[in-house]
């Protein structure tokens, strides 16, 4: 039986999960959820997801939500090395750079790509100083990273692992947004980037994200 994902796959969240099931060669079947209409708050979702979020994920009888711990599932049932857990620093690393890419990456992006792509989506008006705010605190973490990886291959050490390929879905959107230019100040970021987004499962999921319109 194929696994299921709710939620549209030019979610980061969404996309995150669905990366992982490329990774692993799943099958799986995305479920839309309409965020437009609320769909992700209904009584339906809910049972699935109880912070009316996504994505959710069904596995047999098994629901899970939370995109990284859905990751890590998927991965170890697949039996990737991507978490790297027969190794028990290489995997602590894994860790740190999975909290990094939560709190430092993907928290900085969000609210970026909420205000330069969802809201004029929905009619509204960029907030500009949300924007540059969030900018600037972008720029610190890619500093640290910058200097992360002048002296590794990846974030975790030189081997690629989930902490890489969980950064696509929110690089996604700053590489094909108007802020894209602020990675020219941090090389060894924009090549590792390069190289995560090359990859086929990304790939493949960013043909799913796309609108049907691009």
């Amino acid at each position: 039986m194929a696994m299921k994902v709710y939620g549209p796959a030019m979610s980061t969240n969404v996309a995150r999960v669905l990366v992982c099931l490329e990774e692993v060669g799943a099958e799986y079947e995305v479920v839309p959820v309409d965020m437009t209409t609320g769909e992700h708050k209904s009584p339906a979702h809910d049972a699935r997801n109880p912070f009316g979020q996504v994505p959710a994920f069904q596995d047999g009888d098994l629901i899970l939500y939370e995109s990284r711990a859905i990751s890590k599932y998927i991965l170890r049932k697949g039996g990737s090395d991507l978490l790297r857990e027969s190794n028990l620093a290489e995997s602590a690393m894994v860790d740190v750079w999975l909290e990094v890419e939560s709190g430092h990456f993907s928290s900085t992006m969000s609210p970026i790509i909420f205000q330069c792509l969802v809201v004029p989506f929905l009619g509204g008006e960029t907030d500009t100083k949300i924007v540059q705010e969030n900018l600037e605190k972008l720029k610190t973490a890619l500093g640290v990273y910058e200097a992360r990886l002048s002296r590794f291959k990846y974030l975790a050490g030189d081997f690629v692992s989930l902490a890489d390929i969980s950064h696509f879905p929110a690089a996604y959107y700053l590489l094909g947004g108007s802020h894209a230019s602020v990675l020219d100040a941090y090389p060894h970021v924009k090549a590792w980037l390069a190289e995560v987004m090359d990859r086929p499962s990304v790939r493949k999921v960013v043909e799913l994200m796309k609108l049907p319109s691009a």
